[in-house]
């Protein structure tokens, strides 16, 4: 739980406030002054590499889930999510010890090793967007993501040319991460028949995606499609998000795109922010108008997403998307190798 404590500590600022902007950037954005571009060459610009100790090789604490990276046969591109949260600013510095120790609690132990039983992981450490990034419009904050996206472009460069071989690929990430996977997605495998072929299936969890943003990729309408794509964005049930109407979302509880209730009996197993426990049968799901709706689980450790001065997301389990539904996922993305592994090579 110091992960947890540590984010207390960070948003402290924001609790005790009522505005966002305290943790704006307190300088505009100049490409000059932000870190250096990170050298992919070198094992410390990476979050995770199955050739390391590293915390994607983690899972549950009193649990008989098991780490499988050595044997398995596929590998997954990992991009966390936002951990630059107080105004240091628009980037971060990939050489910030602390800061990524902060991400390796938080998504990496947390959510990458989700799929240590699918594939071995490799997940980068990038330059990424501030949190306020997200809420602002201005061109700070657009160049920001942009610097973001071309280390996220780079190390995917460095991972298909050195690391790769042709193995089949699972595309996965959350929040910030997502918001990059989904061009990458789009850049590298949409354009790109042969890369297709590679790709088992991306998981874009955390950010709205828009069918109309791929020309050939489509959503997954089973748990066994390959070559295709998931998303979904937690939320109360019962709440209504605007701005993602029209976005693909994929009820992890039935891997269908439909507005049928996925039951809790459908739920394997949770695994709250203490990483100690999987909770089972925890929460239903049911796809509504762009967003995922769950009844709130009554287990402690799923928190809500809240943010002062953002009083539409305290319905939000965003920093959850992944824990509520861990061995769903888990067990899915190794399913959808296998179905993959047994397919006969496509044209």
């Amino acid at each position: 739980m110091g992960w947890l404590r540590r984010l207390s500590v960070w948003l402290l600022p924001l609790l005790l406030g009522s505005c966002i902007k305290l943790i704006k950037p307190r300088h505009e954005f100049t490409a000059a002054n932000e870190p250096p571009v990170p050298d992919y060459a070198l094992a410390s610009n990476w979050a995770a590499l199955p050739t390391t100790r590293d915390s994607a090789d983690a899972v549950p604490l009193h649990t008989t889930l098991r780490d499988q990276q050595a044997t398995a046969p596929a590998d997954v591109f990992f991009l966390h999510l936002t951990t630059l949260i107080l105004p240091k600013g628009w980037n971060a510095d990939p050489a910030d010890a602390s800061l990524n120790q902060f991400t390796d609690k938080l998504s990496i132990m947390k959510q990458a090793s989700v799929f240590n039983a699918a594939g071995r992981i490799y997940a980068p450490h990038y330059r990424q967007a501030t949190l306020y990034a997200f809420f602002d419009s201005t061109a700070n904050s657009s160049q920001a993501l942009e610097l973001a996206y071309q280390d996220v472009k780079a190390s995917f460069r460095y991972y298909l040319a050195h690391y790769n071989q042709g193995r089949p690929i699972i595309l996965a990430g959350h929040s910030q991460g997502a918001y990059h996977a989904r061009r990458l997605l789009q850049e590298f495998f949409d354009d790109d028949p042969a890369l297709r072929r590679q790709l088992v299936a991306a998981y874009l969890v955390g950010f709205e995606v828009r069918p109309e943003r791929y020309k050939v990729l489509r959503p997954c309408q089973d748990s066994l499609q390959t070559g295709c794509y998931m998303s979904w964005n937690t939320a109360e049930w019962g709440y209504d998000y605007p701005p993602y109407h029209g976005a693909v979302v994929t009820n992890p509880l039935t891997w269908k795109t439909d507005t049928v209730t996925g039951p809790a009996v459908l739920n394997r197993g949770s695994v709250p922010a203490s990483f100690d426990r999987i909770d089972t049968i925890l929460t239903d799901a049911k796809v509504h108008n762009g967003v995922l709706w769950v009844h709130p689980p009554k287990a402690s450790g799923y928190p809500r997403f809240l943010l002062p001065g953002r009083p539409e997301l305290r319905h939000s389990f965003h920093l959850a998307d992944y824990g509520l539904f861990y061995l769903n996922v888990r067990r899915n993305a190794v399913a959808r190798v296998q179905a993959f592994t047994k397919q006969s090579p496509r044209p």
